[in-house]
């Protein structure tokens, strides 16, 4: 994916991409923007217009990401560390969400500032720190809604043996090995991220060892079955039983939980599947069976708005995974209260408090179930 995302990382500035993209084509590295040109067409393809749109386009939107991740995130943690005190594996898994995506969100203002000035002044450290902060992020928000899903699954359809491993120190050594994959899965872009001086600037880039494409296409390969393949599996398998299940349950809060799981998946989908289908794609570049001009142009194009698609999904986590669920709303209401008065917000959440609680019928612990999924995400 560093093929990809490495045009993301540099405000998408297609010249850095593909100065060290090692094609066949010869490229042409005088010219204010790289082109590729392809010999045996005599086709120079040029890619002028594609920054000149990213540099007026990308900044402000990054900015405006960065401000919405952020609040929306630390406002996660700030209600989970403060007032709900971690009581349950969910928050364990919804704190390290929040976390995942905070790192994500880290990234941004320093793609706003490589897009502003067209080159990299922070140094080789931060070159590595911020690149690697981006695929951190990446691959933790993932790997931690793939671990919820499978929580929901274990919660609703193997209520009985989730009894057992659904506790907070079982959450905790999850996570904990979820983020050491995690960084294992980003250390070759630590390794291979730096800062190279590319004539009167500097740029931030990949920079592999040899001659040919291998590590290219297996970062590639690693991002595409560890980041959307096998997350997808899991995600459909779980979701799948989960309203299998849920279908059993006549409530109302069938209904929600439904809808809600029907969210998590579309978001997932609608915004991790198209830069991984770019990516594979720039795989097939990679490996020369694309490599004709005018696909190379198209690819170049998906390449910006499927990686700026892929960057609004941190914003979105707490919304989907935190505000929408009835419990965590409540949270969220008593730190208000404890901060200020806000009795309109709070005022729903009355009826929260008065909920019945009898538990002696099996339809409404289904029904519990199905409001315990809604409350986590």
């Amino acid at each position: 994916m560093d093929g990809n995302l490495r045009c993301l990382l540099i405000g998408g500035k297609q010249e850095d991409f593909l100065v060290d993209y090692q094609l066949s084509p010869a490229v042409n590295s005088s010219a204010p923007y790289d082109n590729i040109y392809y010999p045996d067409l005599d086709i120079d393809c040029e890619f002028e217009s594609i920054p000149a749109f990213a540099s007026a386009f990308f900044p402000v939107l990054y900015s405006i990401l960065f401000v919405i991740g952020l609040i929306g995130n630390a406002l996660v943690v700030w209600v989970l560390i403060v007032f709900k005190k971690i009581r349950a594996v969910t928050d364990v898994y919804l704190l390290n969400l929040a976390i995942s995506d905070l790192i994500f969100v880290f990234s941004l203002p320093f793609l706003v500032q490589y897009s502003l000035v067209n080159q990299w002044t922070l140094g080789n450290a931060m070159c590595k720190i911020v690149s690697s902060a981006y695929f951190i992020g990446f691959y933790s928000s993932v790997f931690f809604i793939t671990i919820m899903s499978i929580d929901r699954y274990l919660a609703i359809v193997r209520s009985v043996y989730a009894l057992q491993v659904r506790t907070t120190t079982c959450g905790i050594i999850v996570s904990l090995a979820l983020w050491a994959v995690t960084i294992l899965a980003s250390a070759p872009h630590l390794v291979f991220f730096q800062e190279v001086d590319d004539g009167n600037r500097t740029i931030c880039i990949p920079h592999y060892p040899g001659s040919g494409n291998g590590w290219k296409i297996f970062s590639n390969c690693e991002v595409n079955i560890l980041g959307w393949l096998l997350p997808a599996s899991i995600l459909i398998f779980c979701y799948h039983n989960i309203l299998r299940n849920l279908q059993r349950c006549h409530t109302q809060n069938k209904y929600k939980a439904i809808k809600l799981v029907f969210v998590v998946v579309i978001v997932f989908f609608l915004f991790w599947t198209p830069i991984n289908i770019v990516i594979f794609l720039d795989t097939l570049r990679n490996m020369h069976i694309i490599d004709d001009c005018q696909t190379s142009q198209s690819l170049e194009l998906a390449l910006e708005f499927t990686e700026t698609l892929s960057l609004m999904h941190c914003c979105l986590n707490p919304i989907i995974y935190a505000f929408v669920g009835e419990k965590f709303k409540k949270y969220l209401c008593e730190a208000f209260s404890k901060c200020a008065h806000f009795p309109l917000f709070c005022k729903e959440h009355s009826a929260f408090n008065k909920r019945n609680t009898d538990r002696h019928t099996s339809l409404y612990s289904v029904s519990s179930q199905s409001s315990f999924v809604g409350s986590v995400f």
